[in-house]
């Protein structure tokens, strides 16, 4: 079964696909698999699939039905030829970890380690290339992650206040960096260049601030090297939050970003978390801030913080 890419207004001339396929039909479980895969990266990324079918610049349908497991069939040809051949899809297509012998050699010994022992080996490799890995010493730098809504604005100056600390928002950092606000420059540069802006302001922040608690934006975590980056130089505390209070809130501030216009937009939500959820629990501290009203939170946080720290109750 094969769809065709299609480029911004572009039409189809070539027959179409059902949008989603029928309960009786025969979908290959790799296509399956790529589609899920897809479905999850998106998720992470906190983007829309009629955005991610612009950026990527193929229709809407077409990444739909390769989200249901319709994909091209030339994804097939290619696995069928790399079985062949007995490498990965992977190797076939010039994956960056088979580029040498050593890439190979590493991704062998690391293929079959469980998750505890991938996030030893992962702190080490930081250590060693002094790249990333886990703050080294007890970090003053105090960065909140977590998904728009848990509340890391908030309680962030509430702690900075305590502590005597500056409040620095990242958010407000990138839009000084760009001269225009987040959603412009994801607008008008797309968010590659976004990505490009959070990590200098990240690093910039990281220079300036050697004491600091740190509000970052939701969808750091997606970029492995700003998220590197902040866990080997700041304390970092993951606020959760339920996905019914992440909404609430965040309709009550007036940003549905990404959600603006979903009909399905707590569904969307939890997407998202499901998908950033690896990785904001990287953090050294969780706290839940569903669980408890705000002066609770914010004493179990000035507790957490203050205990790690080693300051005065």
């Amino acid at each position: 079964m094969s769809s065709t890419i299609l480029h911004p207004n572009q039409k189809n001339t070539t027959p179409t696909i059902q949008d989603t396929p029928s309960e009786d039909e025969d979908k290959h479980p790799y296509l399956v698999g790529l589609g899920q895969r897809v479905g999850a990266l998106r998720a992470r990324r906190g983007m829309t699939r009629k955005a991610l079918a612009v950026a990527a610049q193929v229709s809407e349908r077409h990444l739909a039905n390769m989200e249901y497991g319709l994909g091209n069939a030339s994804v097939l040809v290619l696995l069928q030829v790399a079985k062949a051949l007995q490498c990965t899809l992977a190797e076939l297509l010039g994956d960056v970890s088979t580029s040498s012998p050593d890439w190979l050699m590493i991704r062998e010994m690391l293929e079959q380690c469980d998750a505890p022992t991938l996030h030893r080996v992962r702190i080490a490799i930081g250590e060693m290339l002094g790249t990333g890995g886990m703050a080294q010493e007890r970090s003053t730098r105090i960065a909140l992650v977590g998904l728009r809504g848990a509340g890391k604005s908030t309680l962030g100056r509430m702690l900075a206040e305590d502590l005597g600390y500056s409040f620095v928002e990242l958010g407000r950092e990138i839009e000084k960096f760009a001269g225009c606000s987040v959603a412009e420059i994801q607008a008008l540069y797309g968010i590659n260049a976004y990505r490009r802006y959070e990590r200098r302001a990240l690093e910039e922040c990281i220079q300036i601030y050697p004491e600091a608690v740190i509000a970052t934006p939701g969808g750091l975590v997606s970029d492995p090297a700003s998220f590197n980056l902040l866990l080997a130089h700041c304390t970092t505390v993951w606020l959760q939050a339920d996905p019914v209070d992440h909404l609430r809130r965040v309709t009550a501030q007036g940003d549905m970003r990404p959600m603006a216009a979903s009909k399905e937009a707590l569904q969307d939500l939890k997407n998202i978390l499901d998908g950033r959820q690896p990785f904001y629990s990287k953090a050294q501290f969780a706290i839940n801030t569903s669980a408890q009203d705000e002066e609770a939170t914010f004493s179990l946080l000035r507790s957490t913080v203050r205990g790690y720290l080693e300051l005065a109750p």
